[in-house]
């Protein structure tokens, strides 16, 4: 491959590392066309499924700090690189691998750190987003016995359900209201400027200074 194709290869490589939420390095060996296409699929849209070339992938992880998945890049390699909850695309490929042992797991990379295969099958294992939502608000409408039970799972899981409810709340928040009126600021001023002595010092001790 002339050196100017390969340093295209090497920097579309970089970007697919730098913009995918995860990225799952597998060995393809003995599956067909038509069973990498079926995978391809069931990583979800923005996803992709890629045959890689070993010593120029090696470049690429290691431009973006990934210098550790070079033991893994060895012999047929194809890279599933996620754009969406990697969670979902870990169950994917476990139940892909289920139906297909031929596809083997390395490892890869989650959310800017490097994973075994262990880990890889472990992030398959932790529920959804969507399932940990429905879970707190039916424990939520339930007793504190339940309650109590969601937040002993796993910490994976804990930490999951707090980023869910995080960005659930953000996509709740009303809109920033329009300026208010000019009176309406006068009044707002006038009302800080009978604010207490010891709320200010309050409010300065609270922000450290």
């Amino acid at each position: 491959m002339p050196t100017q194709a390969k340093a295209a290869v090497i920097d579309e490589i970089t970007e697919r590392f730098q913009n995918s939420s995860a990225a799952v390095l597998t060995e393809y060996r003995g599956l067909t066309v038509a069973q990498l296409t079926q995978l391809r699929r069931s990583l979800g849209e923005g996803s992709s499924y890629a045959v890689v070339k070993n010593t120029l992938t090696k470049r690429a992880a290691d431009s973006v700090g990934f210098s550790d998945l070079a033991p893994l890049l060895n012999g047929p390699t194809a890279i599933a690189f996620i754009d969406g909850d990697p969670v979902n695309a870990a169950k994917a490929i476990r139940d892909f691998a289920r139906a297909n042992p031929a596809l083997v797991v390395k490892g890869g990379v989650v959310e800017g750190r490097t994973v075994d295969a262990g880990e890889v099958t472990r992030l398959a294992d932790v529920e959804s987003r969507e399932v940990l939502l429905a879970k707190l608000a039916g424990a939520m409408k339930g007793n504190l016995t339940k309650a109590a039970g969601l937040f002993q799972a796993p910490l994976s899981q804990v930490a999951r359900l707090a980023a869910a409810l995080q960005d659930k709340k953000a996509a709740e928040a009303p809109a920033p209201a329009a300026d208010a009126p000019a009176a309406a600021a006068d009044d707002s001023t006038a009302a800080a400027d009978t604010t207490p002595e010891t709320d200010t010092v309050a409010a300065d001790a609270a922000s450290g200074d």
